[in-house]
């Protein structure tokens, strides 16, 4: 039996499915932002397109009388034509395209990989196509264009059936006030509708967000071999640890019979403190432990004969606030000051004296 996916991707999971263009996305976000945009700026550019389709008209049937077809006068025509209609679409084609890269970057960010594009044997096989056809998505996906179709059905009646007092004025008005007015409904109808698909599609993303989540997710072991893969091994790094405590640790008690005193609680805590003027500004941890190290630490200062002080608040500070090699701070250089004197008193020496 399969072992369930419970356990949420990895940094390295989404990673790589983002490089393998695997994102939370819906085509819809997208679709329905163009057609508000396109909508809204159609409607704007109403009054400068209709004078330039008008323009536009006018020229052709003028030169149609002395229009001679050839090869080149009609390249020449459909190229002329073309750059005006252009020129006419260029406000509105801009802003489709800038609102369709607009959405697509705020769902997923600036991304570009090729990998979707990539032929794959799954795409053909016609059992895999079998399966999306069944699959949950496939219902859902069904369900969406069901839903569409009667949101975009209901918008344009309930419009339409609203303007119907307007309709019989109709024989009355002019054609260019006929198209005013079905131009204005034909507005509304796309407005309102293109209003009702956003919110499909806001719905779609959530579900499609949704699904991506789930398909990320992993299993017990995939998390572990992950962090394998990342970090390596636990148990290699476990003993790399290990063995790196038994250098450290050896290193420390060598240099215990360097000592000048240990401060100890005395059972819990031992620090080997030492100190060179001609070397140093202050006196050195040169070793630190609590129980069985301070125990050792204590037989290796009696071996050596270390002048040990029973001191428990100072070697217990010592121990939490200074590492093994640091230089004691300003805030201990009284206490070990007289701790020094004491024993550079029973050694003849020149005591440390607190700054």
């Amino acid at each position: 039996m399969p072992e369930d996916r419970t356990e949420k991707p990895t940094p390295r999971r989404r990673e790589r499915a983002r490089s393998e263009g695997n994102v939370a996305k819906s085509a819809e976000i997208n679709s329905a932002a163009i057609l508000l945009t396109g909508t809204i700026v159609l409607a704007l550019m109403g009054k400068s397109l209709y004078l330039g389709l008008t323009e536009l008209m006018k020229i052709m049937f003028t030169e149609a009388g002395t229009f001679q077809l050839t090869v080149e006068s009609l390249q020449y025509g459909v190229f002329k034509g073309a750059a005006y209609l252009g020129q006419m679409l260029l406000p509105f084609l801009l802003a489709v395209t800038l609102i369709g890269i607009t959405a697509n970057v705020l769902q997923v960010g600036f991304m570009f990989t090729m990998k979707p594009l990539k032929p794959k044997l799954s795409k053909i096989n016609p059992l895999e196509g079998v399966k999306r056809l069944v699959s949950p998505r496939a219902v859902v996906d069904l369900v969406k264009n069901i839903l569409k179709v009667t949101v975009v059905g209901l918008i344009a009646y309930l419009i339409i059936k609203k303007e119907c007092v307007n309709y019989i004025p109709l024989m009355q008005m002019d054609e260019w006030q006929i198209l005013a007015m079905v131009g204005s409904i034909g507005f509304k109808v796309a407005i309102w509708t293109s209003v009702g698909i956003f919110l499909i599609a806001v719905l779609d993303f959530i579900y499609q967000k949704y699904e991506y989540e789930k398909g990320l997710k992993m299993t017990k072991e995939e998390v572990k071999d992950e962090m394998k893969a990342s970090e390596g091994d636990p148990k290699i790094k476990g003993q790399i640890k290990r063995l790196q405590f038994q250098a450290v640790l050896k290193r420390m008690i060598q240099q215990v019979p360097e000592a000048d005193v240990v401060i100890t609680n005395p059972i819990h805590y031992a620090v080997a403190l030492k100190y060179d003027e001609q070397t140093m500004s202050a006196p050195t941890v040169v070793a630190k432990g609590a129980r069985k190290l301070a125990a050792r630490i204590r037989e290796l200062a009696e071996e050596y004969g270390i002048p040990i002080v029973e001191n428990p608040p100072l070697a217990k500070a010592l121990y939490q606030a200074v590492e093994v090699g640091q230089q004691l701070p300003e805030m201990f250089y009284q206490a070990v000051a007289e701790v020094l004197a004491y024993v550079y008193k029973l050694k003849n020496k020149i005591p440390f004296r607190a700054a």
